[in-house]
């Protein structure tokens, strides 16, 4: 059933972005169904991504909680890309920017995994290195590109925030990634360092897979993040969903045999990654290097 209504993730992120637009606005759940003429279990079945939504429906609850004509118009859109099956699969331009619809997801796990083949994540960027992968993008204006990277940093707060509690992050970084210089040699061992001062914290596991083990699942897999969300106040937990993202758009897989699949490439990562000590032994090595080099 749920598969005929396209994926759950556009559903649930509309869902819990109507509900945050609610509460802003100090609207009771019985006073918003009261305003729209429907009944309550219809604005919760809406707020918790139970089925598809109309744009119609969508609209009228962004006029009652005063929402920027902007966001009305982005969430509409995600309203009509929950009707359209495979949606998933690359949405482009379908949804601003500005609207992240994985940044929404990142802050509502309560684990997060991901394996890492070319680039340090996002999360554990320092803003130099960040600044250096924007440079890159000839296309990216100045401005453009101060916006980008203070949004990255503003995101790793996730990290250290105690209420919700801060996820569990289990990371998995291919050597290569680490020996490769963005930026200039100051600007990386800075990188590697802040890395050392990350993977001390008691939520985050970090480890580097080395080169020597030649060819593995994570080449083919690519780069990509698990996450799974905590039970909260629902009967069963949203559904973990897997997170991929190419060059034109992203790919969200929620369907237990995708999820189960990507499991096989973690615990195979897992058993040829070098553990945290060996890890942290070798991107001080790699530091030294970086130094002298």
């Amino acid at each position: 059933m749920a598969d005929d209504m396209g994926s759950t993730v556009p559903r649930r992120q509309l869902g819990r972005t109507l509900r945050d637009l609610r509460t802003e606005a100090g609207i009771t759940l019985d006073a918003a169904a009261e305003a729209l003429e429907c009944s309550r279990q219809k604005v919760w079945r809406i707020e918790s991504g139970l089925g598809s939504v109309r744009g119609v429906d969508v609209r009228a609850m962004c006029e009652l909680y005063g929402a920027r004509s902007d966001l009305t118009r982005a969430l509409m859109a995600v309203a009509a890309e929950t009707k359209a099956k495979g949606w998933w699969h690359a949405y482009g331009d379908a949804i601003p920017d500005w609207f992240e619809l994985y940044v929404g997801l990142e802050s509502a796990a309560c684990r997060i995994r991901r394996y890492d083949e070319a680039l340090i994540p996002g999360l554990l960027q320092t803003r130099g290195y960040a600044l250096a992968v924007y440079q890159h993008r000839s296309e990216v204006t100045e401005e453009e590109r101060e916006r980008l990277v203070q949004v990255r940093i503003q995101r790793q707060s996730l990290l250290t925030r105690r209420l919700p509690a801060a996820p569990q992050m289990d990371i998995v970084i291919s050597e290569g990634a680490l020996l490769r210089i963005v930026g200039d040699r100051p600007t990386m061992a800075e990188q590697l360092r802040h890395l050392l001062n990350v993977g001390g914290r008691d939520n985050v596991r970090l480890r580097v897979l080395p080169l020597s083990v030649g060819l593995h699942r994570g080449v083919e897999a690519g780069t990509f993040v698990m996450l799974e969300f905590p039970l909260g106040n629902r009967a069963t937990p949203e559904p973990p969903v897997i997170y991929s993202e190419s060059w034109t758009g992203a790919l969200y897989l929620d369907r237990p045999e995708e999820f189960a699949a990507y499991e096989k490439v973690w615990t195979s990562l897992e058993q040829l990654a070098f553990d945290e000590g060996q890890s942290r032994h070798l991107i001080n090595k790699i530091i030294g290097e970086v130094h002298h080099g």
